[in-house]
């Protein structure tokens, strides 16, 4: 199964983009299903296309009344007082984690390609990163090491003086683990891309950069950059003709290989939009280590980050791990092997490739005898 993720600025047409591309691919004949976040723009009319609208208010009640059910004897000992269902409103983040059920879910369906419709960039990308920042905080917060002490756990208690954390919340963290990994899996998965949908103004194209920037810190494949909203050329109005102009000329200056979809004057229909189908093979992101060892006396970690500048770019080592920041992104990555053993000895940008040099620690390199 493919998994395409179609986002862009906001009002760039993404939904539409998203429904013909899915539309295409059924014509094709492949088995598709379309997950869209926006309760209204999500096209229904789609022949051989499975659509899934996503319902946050309902899955958070759902799991808010869950987990208060499993907590019950807590909240009795502390005198709480129950929450109804018909009281409950969905808070931020609602729509984030009913996106990664879905992906959880698409995981086991009878498709051969799922579309999905994600909000704006450059928000969409931190929606992508959100599975692996949660597990961190989880294993962070409830290391699964410590269930193994569940039978000390009453005694720790009473030598702390402070109460345990309870089963259910040790459950609770293994299962929400096991199904962020499920969302991870599909995010991860080297048939899985980002179709970027952009029309070409200038603010349009700073976000382009940033996103494109984003994605590639985050290991994800780029499938294509669509122009949409061309005008045509040619045009003997002279308004028409600077501004196709204008369009053509933003367009040359990105760096990436685009597809022009043209501007039909009227809001598209999924039907009338020429979108390419989903690139074939998206060649995998790598983070090569180069053993310059014997001439330079480092090794260079080389970090893809196409878009990025050096201003917006930020780099601290954590122990074991290295904390990049790329605009309003930021990850953190444990370090190779070899890496480890080292200390930083610089870095630098060079035709959007971070560059991070490690010299050998004597104290922890394996001497030469």
């Amino acid at each position: 199964m493919r998994t395409l993720f179609v986002t862009g600025p906001g009002g760039s047409g993404t939904t539409s983009v998203a429904s013909a591309t899915a539309l295409r691919a059924a014509r094709d004949g492949a088995r598709v299903r379309l997950i869209g976040s926006d309760p209204t723009g999500t096209a229904d009319d789609l022949p051989g296309v499975t659509v899934t609208r996503l319902t946050p208010a309902d899955d958070f009640r759902a799991d808010l009344l869950a987990l208060q059910e499993r907590a019950a004897s807590g909240l009795d000992l502390l005198g709480a007082s129950r929450l109804d269902g018909d009281e409950l409103t969905a808070l931020p983040g609602a729509e984030e984690l009913a996106l990664l059920r879905a992906l959880r879910d698409s995981a086991d369906g009878p498709y051969d390609l799922v579309v999905v419709d994600l909000p704006a960039a450059p928000h969409a990308v931190a929606l992508l990163a959100l599975p692996e920042q949660l597990r961190r905080y989880l294993r962070r917060l409830l290391p699964a090491e410590r269930q193994a002490a569940r039978a000390l756990r009453p005694v720790l208690g009473r030598l702390a003086g402070v109460p345990m954390p309870a089963e259910w919340l040790y459950e609770a963290a293994t299962r929400w683990d096991g199904e962020l990994a499920a969302a991870q899996a599909v995010i991860d998965a080297a048939d899985t891309s980002v179709r970027l949908v952009v029309e070409p103004t200038e603010a349009a194209a700073e976000i382009l950069r940033t996103t494109v920037a984003g994605l590639a810190l985050h290991g994800l494949r780029l499938d294509a950059v669509l122009a949409n909203r061309l005008l045509p050329d040619g045009s003997t109005d002279p308004w028409l003709a600077d501004a196709a102009a204008r369009q053509r000329k933003i367009v040359a200056e990105w760096q990436h290989e685009t597809h022009g979809i043209a501007h039909l004057g009227r809001d598209p229909r999924p039907a009338d939009l020429d979108v390419p189908p989903p690139t074939a093979a998206v060649p995998a992101v790598t983070w090569p280590v180069e053993d310059r060892l014997a001439d330079d006396g480092v090794l260079v970690w080389r970090i893809p980050l196409p878009g990025a500048v050096r201003e917006e770019l930020s780099l601290v080592r954590r122990g074991d791990e290295l904390v990049i920041g790329a605009g309003p992104f930021r990850r953190i990555v444990p370090l190779p092997s070899a890496p480890r053993r080292c200390t930083v000895a610089g870095a630098g940008l060079v035709d959007g490739e971070l560059c991070v040099r490690f010299a050998p620690d004597p104290d922890l390199w394996p001497q030469a005898r």
